[in-house]
């Protein structure tokens, strides 16, 4: 079986001044996803690696680079599924944690729930000894700058999705050499949200969903509109009804643009191999590795290619 690893930094209207260090970004994510599947680690271990990745990467709204909420907090979000089994693990509203995907992962392994969310979380990864750390370290100058330009919740709202600026919750999906497959999400929100508010990306069905029947899918956009329409459900949908994964991407954003005016994007893989990576915002930063070929890509119908080391 192929071995793939699909990643993106958010769907949004990423600035040229940024564009660069995204698309380096989830270049890099994808290819320690895929040197994990390399080293015969399973689709639920690269998943885990490529998001650390974006999360330590201060270029992206997860872990490190998160926004800030309407009272200056961070806020974390993140999934994880196992296709193989449909377990998964999720965390909402976590403060202090640098790795919110690591500890969503030990919400599968070492609980039995699926999400834990708040101070039940934070005090969940103190007993298991997953160090907390300071919000400022989480925090980069660019984010307090815009937090301060958007005081408001409504109006940051208002000037972020109504102009698709979904900013960049990042995620990844996989499948291994045995066919199975994976995907994790992980996201700081929307800059000045209501403290307490949850979006799509720890939501099982919504943000991300693993199944090894059908392919993985990580969601990125305006999340109450992915809630709304359960995106990663309904793209493994279509993929059930016998659509490929690019047509299953196209049509279920095409759907939640329809009925809820709402803009993302999602990257997908079948057991298989075939994998896509779709948006509808103005851009979205990507990566795909597979073999010895590094795809990525940021702007519409781009699709760029250079060669990986073996």
């Amino acid at each position: 079986m192929p071995a793939v690893v699909v990643v993106h930094g958010g769907a949004w209207a990423i600035p040229d001044e940024r564009a660069k260090q995204c698309v380096d970004g989830v270049k890099a994510a994808a290819c320690q996803g895929l040197s994990v599947l390399r080293g015969g680690g399973s689709a639920l271990d690269a998943v885990e690696a490529a998001v650390r990745a974006l999360e330590d990467n201060p270029v992206f709204n997860a872990g490190h680079g998160a926004t800030l909420n309407i009272d200056g907090e961070v806020e974390l979000d993140a999934i994880i599924v196992d296709g193989k089994t449909l377990s998964c693990g999720a965390v909402s509203s976590v403060k202090n944690i640098a790795n919110p995907v690591t500890l969503a992962r030990a919400v599968m392994d070492k609980t039995s729930h699926v999400m834990l969310t708040g101070e039940g979380a934070n005090l969940f990864a103190e007993s298991i000894g997953v160090s907390s750390v300071p919000t400022d370290s989480l925090v980069t100058e660019y984010e307090k700058r815009e937090w301060e330009k958007h005081k408001h919740y409504v109006t940051g709202v208002m000037e972020n999705f109504n102009s698709k600026w979904a900013h960049d919750t990042v995620g990844a999906v996989a499948v291994d050499c045995a066919g199975n497959v994976a995907c994790a999400t992980s996201t700081g929100g929307i800059r000045n949200k209501m403290v307490g508010r949850v979006g799509d990306s720890p939501v099982i069905g919504c943000g991300g969903y693993a199944d090894n029947f059908s392919g993985a899918v990580s969601c990125t956009g305006h999340g109450e509109s992915i809630l709304k329409v359960t995106l990663a459900r309904l793209v493994l949908l279509h993929i059930e009804q016998g659509k490929s994964v690019a047509k299953a991407s196209q049509l279920s954003l095409q759907h939640m643009g329809d009925r809820v005016q709402g803009a993302g994007g999602v990257v997908v893989v079948s057991p298989s191999g075939q994998w896509a990576a779709t948006f509808t915002t103005e851009r979205m930063a990507w990566a795909a590795a597979e073999h010895d070929v590094l795809w990525f890509g940021i702007n519409p119908n781009e699709r760029l290619k250079e060669k990986l080391p073996q």
